[in-house]
């Protein structure tokens, strides 16, 4: 029986678009220029702060996340960025009885905007806020520890081979793996996601009819 379902940000919850073009904007690139590197560093199965040296050598992504809040460029998460599926999907899934969560590898501040959009869930952690990130085993033991239930009785739903499903299925959690942004749609088919998988989706409202029993 699933009791929890926690949920990636990143092209699970929130579409990055906005965040990356934004991010292209302050480097001085043009904004498909990025997003094709992005999509080779993701592709590679690095970390996406990766494509960041292609364009400046020695960036430093926590400082200039910095200078971009002080030129009024910061990060902003607004009702727009969220995938259309996403209200109707988790209000479902907590109006079913479950405890529904957000965990996922941001900031601090990205914490303190998700918490304004007064999202249908019982709890919002980052990455910023707990010290530790995805594909730490420590992230995990984080969710474990903050969603009701056995590990096995927690649903951990993300679109990142690496980050999401792998070190989740490793620490004993359930999985979903939704199949959008550029991991999700370059990974859909691979095999170690497919096996680690425990459910593949490609809108978040397929979720209520999985996880919850029929009645």
């Amino acid at each position: 029986m699933i009791r929890s379902v926690v949920f990636d940000v990143g092209e699970t919850l929130l579409d990055d678009t906005r965040e990356f073009g934004a991010w292209a904007d302050w480097l001085g690139v043009p904004r498909h220029t990025f997003s094709a590197v992005l999509g080779v560093v993701v592709w590679q199965g690095r970390d996406n702060a990766e494509a960041f040296e292609y364009f400046r050598p020695g960036f430093d992504l926590a400082a200039e996340r910095r200078l971009r809040e002080e030129a009024d460029h910061g990060e902003r998460i607004e009702e727009k960025d969220l995938y259309p599926d996403v209200r109707p999907a988790l209000t479902a899934l907590r109006d079913s009885g479950l405890w529904v969560g957000i965990a996922g590898n941001q900031t601090t501040r990205a914490g303190e905007l998700l918490r304004t959009l007064d999202l249908p869930v019982q709890r919002i952690a980052t990455s910023g806020e707990w010290g530790v990130a995805k594909p730490d085993p420590q992230f995990f033991t984080r969710i474990i520890e903050m969603a009701p239930g056995e590990p096995d009785e927690i649903v951990y739903v993300g679109d990142h081979r690496d980050n999401d499903v792998l070190p989740a299925h490793a620490a004993g959690l359930r999985t979903a793996f939704v199949r959008r942004g550029s991991s999700g749609h370059l990974w859909a088919d691979d095999p170690n996601l497919t096996q680690a998988a425990t459910w593949r989706v490609d809108s978040l409202l397929e979720l209520p009819g999985l996880l919850v029993p029929a009645r």
